[in-house]
């Protein structure tokens, strides 16, 4: 059995982060072992919400490990929040990294052309060092654009300015490189990605549900690093993930629940089984 370690926070309640990586990455018959970087009594969009901060035990535990020579097929991170974690998580990629697995980023920091509040450009330059030391990362417009400190891309978007973008992640170091919540047609999102040693691109999307959840961002990558570790490529690893993504979106959508809260995943996990199992038709 592959075995992942997942490095974000754990929300108690709403679905994102841990929340969300450790029920559909085990759901693809892949061990999931976490780092939890806090434990928040809920995410974010909850009011007076608690945090406990548990920077000073990442270290810790990695010791541990390495102690009992523990190894990963993947090393996946989510929301770091500080520039400590991102030190600390970098040296994680030194230790835990090798050619025989992958290290996959998800650069959680902003959306909508905004970053998050607690987040500066300072950090997003520091994020852009993580992920050159990443074999995959799939940030989406707003975060790529603030990592290589360029305007922000609003929609439609051209192919040139993604392709840019995406070159732009490949000549920092990045092996995979992709953009989600990209699509080139109206009424469409998705995701494309550049492979660097052959000079192509690849997109994929679907119908845009007219809404948006918090944590889907979660949900995509977790599902992307469980095609992953089940021997797809990463083309095929990404539609999947867009499709899994966008079916808890509209089963969400279409029961009429706040977009605050998050996406009923849940309702869609039964069909993850399936899905591997076609992903070489998508």
């Amino acid at each position: 059995m592959k075995r992942i370690v997942t490095i974000q926070d754990i929300s108690c309640v709403g679905k994102c982060s841990v929340t969300v990586a450790l029920p559909i990455i085990s759901a693809m018959g892949v061990e999931t072992a976490v780092i939890p970087t806090a434990v928040l009594s809920t995410h974010t969009m909850f009011s007076g919400y608690t945090f406990l901060d548990l920077t000073s035990e990442i270290e810790k535990i990695t010791a541990h490990w390495k102690k009992e020579a523990l190894g990963f097929d993947a090393i996946y991170t989510g929301y770091l929040g500080s520039f400590d974690q991102l030190e600390i998580v970098c040296g994680i990629f030194d230790e835990f990294g090798n050619e025989n697995n992958t290290i996959f980023v998800d650069p959680v920091m902003g959306d909508g052309g905004a970053l998050y509040p607690g987040f500066t450009p300072e950090f997003a330059k520091a994020m852009a060092s993580l992920c050159a030391k990443a074999d995959v990362i799939v940030p989406n417009i707003t975060e790529a654009c603030f990592m290589l400190g360029v305007p922000f891309i609003k929609p439609p978007y051209k192919k040139e300015d993604i392709e840019d973008l995406l070159k732009r992640f490949a000549d920092m170091g990045v092996r995979r490189p992709c953009l989600t919540g990209i699509a080139y047609e109206e009424g469409k999102t998705g995701v494309v990605t550049f492979n660097p040693k052959e000079g192509s691109f690849y997109s994929f999307d679907h119908d845009r549900v007219p809404a948006s959840y918090h944590g889907t961002g979660d949900i995509f990558a977790s599902a992307c690093v469980g095609a992953l570790m089940n021997g797809l490529t990463l083309e095929k690893s990404l539609s999947l993930a867009a499709l899994f993504t966008a079916e808890s979106i509209k089963i969400t959508y279409e029961g009429g629940k706040k977009q605050w809260y998050g996406v009923d995943f849940e309702y869609v996990l039964p069909k993850l089984s399936d899905m591997l199992n076609k992903a070489e038709t998508l």
